[in-house]
C-alpha cells in the first residue's frame, strides 16, 4: 500500500463533508475518501437510537444486499466486538473464533470486503451508534504500517461522517435514563463482556428462559432493537459499567 502525501487533498474533502446538505453527498464522499486512502472500501454505517438504520460507503450492493437479507447484523463480529469498545479497533482483534464468524467472513471476503479492516466506533446522543470502517486486501505488515500513518485521519473522518449525519436527523432530544433492576443490570454486564446466554444464566444461576425475561424487559426499558443494541445503549447510558 502506497503512503499518501496530499494533506491539502484531505482537508478539501473534510471541507466538502462539513458543507454537504445531503445524505447521498456522503456516498460520494465515501468514495472520494476510498481512494485518497487508497484503500478497496470505506464504509460509515449509523444506528439511530429508535434502532434505524443508515449506510454509505463502497461495498458492493450485492454484499449489502446479502447482509440485510441473512440478518448479519446478529452475528458480524465488526458490530458485536465494536458496540463493546470506545476506541478504534483492528479487525484481527476481534474474537473470529465461532462457526458463524468463520464463515460470515469467509463469505464477506469473496464478497470484496477485504481480509483486513479497521473500525472507528461512535456514540452519540439517545444511544446513537456508528461505525467508520476501512477495509482491504493485503498481508498483515502492509496493514499494520496504513494504519500507523492514517489512524489519526481515519478517526477524525469518523467523527466528520457522524457529526454530519447527526445534522440529517433535526429535533433528536435525550432520554431519560430508565433505571434496570439488579439482576437486569446483571444480564447487560456480562453480555457486554461478551458472555453468551447460556454463560450468563449459568452465571447468575438461574435458567434461560428466565434470562431471557430479564434481557427482554430491559431492551423494552432501553428502547433498543435488539439485545446488541440495548447492550450498547445500556453502556452509552452509563447504566452498566464494563
Amino acid at each position: 500500500m502506497a503512503r499518501k502525501t496530499d494533506g491539502l487533498a484531505f482537508i478539501t474533502i473534510l471541507e466538502a463533508l462539513e458543507q454537504a446538505s445531503e445524505l447521498e453527498e456522503l456516498q460520494t464522499l465515501s468514495e472520494r475518501l476510498r481512494d485518497y486512502f487508497q484503500v478497496d472500501h470505506l464504509v460509515y454505517h449509523w444506528v439511530s437510537g429508535a434502532g434505524e438504520q443508515y449506510g454509505c460507503g463502497t461495498y458492493d450492493p450485492a454484499w449489502v444486499a446479502r447482509y440485510v437479507a441473512q440478518d448479519y447484523l446478529r452475528v458480524d463480529p465488526v458490530v458485536t466486538g465494536c458496540y463493546q469498545r470506545f476506541h478504534p479497533v483492528d479487525w484481527k482483534h476481534l474474537n473470529w473464533s465461532g462457526k458463524a464468524a468463520q464463515a460470515f467472513k469467509a463469505e464477506a471476503v469473496s464478497y470484496g470486503v477485504g481480509n483486513q479492516g479497521f473500525s472507528v466506533p461512535i456514540r452519540g446522543p439517545s444511544g446513537q451508534f456508528a461505525l467508520f470502517t476501512v477495509s482491504h486486501h493485503c498481508d498483515d505488515a502492509s496493514w499494520a504500517r496504513f494504519i500507523v500513518e492514517n489512524r489519526r485521519e481515519l478517526i477524525l473522518t469518523g467523527h466528520y461522517f457522524n457529526q454530519k449525519a447527526l445534522e440529517f436527523e433535526p429535533g433528536r432530544a435525550p432520554e431519560a435514563a430508565r433505571a434496570l433492576s439488579p439482576r437486569e443490570v446483571d444480564a447487560m454486564t456480562f453480555l457486554a463482556m461478551g458472555y453468551s446466554r447460556a454463560q450468563v444464566a449459568d452465571t447468575l444461576s438461574i435458567s434461560e428462559h428466565t434470562l431471557r425475561v430479564y434481557i427482554e424487559s430491559a431492551r423494552f426499558k432501553l428502547g433498543a432493537a435488539n439485545t446488541t443494541h440495548a447492550v450498547a445503549r445500556a453502556l452509552q447510558q452509563g447504566l452498566i459499567v464494563v
